[in-house]
Order: C-alpha cells, then structure tokens, then sequence
C-alpha cells in the first residue's frame, strides 16, 4: 500500500530541506572567523571552539539546547501516551516534531552566526562520538528479531530486553541526535557538512514517529549506513591515514548484518561480501596485510557492545522487579 501523500511529501521535503540548509551552512561558513582559534592539541581536542567563551556563548548554546531536548522528548513522550498506529497519514505528533527541529536548526544557524560555540566548549569530543556509537548498537539489538546479527542468524536475546529497548529507544536516539547537533557549530568543513547532512537526516527519522516511514528497512538501513560514508570522510579530513579501518569497519556490519534486513535475493548479499573482499584485497596489498586487525576494531567494539547492552537492560529489569532470562529458553 501506497502512503498517502502528506507522509511522502513531508518525508522529501525534509530530505530537500537537509540539503539545502547544508549547502546554507557552507556559504555562511564564510562569514565566521576562526583565526584566533588555539592550534590542534590532539585527538581530545576540539578545535572549532572559542578561546574566550563568554556568558552568552555558553547561555545561547545550552539554553537552545535544553529547550530543543526538552520539547523533542515532549512531544516522544505524548505521542507514546496516545499510541497512535502506524500508518500512511502524517499524524499530530510527527506534525509537532517536524516544526520543533525545524525551528532549531535555523536558530542553531543564526546562534553560530552570532555567538558561534556549541556545547563543545565544555563537554569531551568523546561524549559526541561515544553517543551516536551507542545508537547504532541499541538499533542492532532492536533489529535482531528481523534481520538477526550474524549473516541473518538471530542470537537468543531475551524478548523482555529488546521490547524494553524498542519502547524507550526513541528518548535516548532523540538526546544523542540533539547533543551532538548541538556539540558542533555550523562550520563549512566537509566534515561538518556531511556530519549536518546525517545529524538532518536522524532528526527527520525521529520527526516521522508512528509513521510508515518511520519503519521502512530501506529508509532505516541507509540512515545505519550513513556512518560508513560520515566516519570515513572525517578519517580523510583529519588526515591521520585511519580511513580504512573506519570504512571497511562499519562497512563489515553493513555485511553481516544490515543489508539481511534488506529483502534481496541470496546472491546480491554474495556479491556484495565479493565486493568487500576484494576491496580489502587491493587496499591492504598497498597497506600491509599486518594491518588487517584494522577489519575488525569497529564490528568487534559494536557487538560486543550489543551484549554490554543487553546485560545492562536486564540488570535494569532486575532491578524493577522484571524476573526475565538474559537468553530466551527453548521449549
């Protein structure tokens, strides 16, 4: 079935807007001033950053932010109240989300023209990077009953632990996406362009609750898939020759486990793992096979994590009084 026009509409018009605002967030780029900023101190360094915040900068980053959170996780926690079903229709609720993320991300323009800094100043760069990690693992655990976590093979994670995950995901995916929107200032670097582009995109996600769209595998599996394309390009800019492991790492989950969710014949998930090997093949041959320990860094730190995950949600369970089993029991 066909959706409606109002969900179709609106899903393309916030693609539309996602690009658009990007490409306004490359032409005021040139507009800001970063020459007084402090040289680059090392991985935990955040360069885009005043020298001198002042009451304001800190003021206008936080208080957007808050008001941002806030309000996102209102209209969440309304539209869990009401229940709506998922359908074609474009209901009150991704109305309301729709138009508070909108409303932010041109304040949070106008806030980089103005006073510039982003939460960056007084946070770790880890906290931004450590919260998406986090998403991508919780959406690992919440799609284990459809597309499994190992070459399609599901993993016997108890139902208790990823309905949890699946009720309150939306609060914790929708802090991560506005802490890190927020953590940056509109900056015209490709890095930042492309990190804008995905922080749209999620925030577009999590607008269209309780709408088909909100639930399409091919919509779904791109946005988890994004991050191949983010990492490496943030790789390539910082120039630290890490690139690999960054592309062919979340490029490895893409093929053990994203694209089962994807329904495609048998053969196009062979031909894609072919497409890997060989990519790995001629980038290592140059490389040096004695780096290919690169392969696994990132798909090892995410599934290990989906069980980290799961064994803190069933100790939360616990403590609610929930007697559930780590893994479901046969028979």
């Amino acid at each position: 079935m066909q959706e409606k026009p109002n969900v179709r509409v609106a899903f393309w018009a916030g693609v539309a807007f996602s690009l658009i605002f990007t490409l306004l967030i490359w032409w005021t780029g040139q507009f800001l001033d970063t020459s007084s900023f402090l040289p680059d101190q090392g991985a935990s360094w955040y360069f885009w950053k005043l020298p001198n915040p002042t009451f304001w900068t800190r003021f206008s980053a936080w208080g957007f932010y808050l008001a941002h959170q806030i309000s996102f996780w209102v209209v969440i926690y309304l539209a869990q109240k009401a229940r709506p079903r998922f359908s074609n229709g474009l209901n009150k609720y991704a109305v309301a989300a729709l138009a508070i993320n909108a409303f932010f991300i041109v304040a949070h323009l106008v806030q980089t023209q103005i006073w510039y800094d982003g939460l960056a100043q007084d946070v770790s760069i880890w906290s931004s990077q450590v919260s998406v990690i986090i998403m991508l693992v919780l959406i690992l655990v919440m799609e284990i009953p459809r597309r499994g976590l190992f070459w399609g093979k599901k993993i016997p994670l108890s139902k208790a632990i990823i309905s949890f995950i699946r009720r309150y995901h939306g609060y914790y995916i929708a802090w991560a996406t506005v802490y890190t929107f927020w953590y940056h200032p509109m900056e015209n670097t490709s890095a930042h362009l492309i990190g804008f582009v995905f922080m749209f995109l999620l925030l577009l996600q999590g607008s269209l609750l309780y709408t088909k769209v909100h639930i399409n595998p091919w919509w779904t599996t791109f946005l988890e898939a994004f991050v191949i394309f983010h990492g490496t390009l943030v790789a390539i800019y910082q120039g630290n020759g890490l690139w690999p492991m960054f592309f062919f790492g979340f490029l490895g989950i893409f093929v053990m486990t994203q694209m089962h969710g994807l329904r495609v014949p048998k053969w196009v998930h062979w031909l894609i793992l072919a497409g890997y090997a060989v990519g790995v093949g001629v980038v290592y041959s140059q490389r040096g096979f004695d780096k290919l320990y690169e392969l696994v860094s990132i798909p090892l730190i995410e599934y290990v994590s989906v069980f980290i995950a799961g064994l803190l949600v069933w100790l939360i369970l616990w403590v609610i009084g929930k007697k559930v089993h780590f893994f479901e029991k046969k028979g």
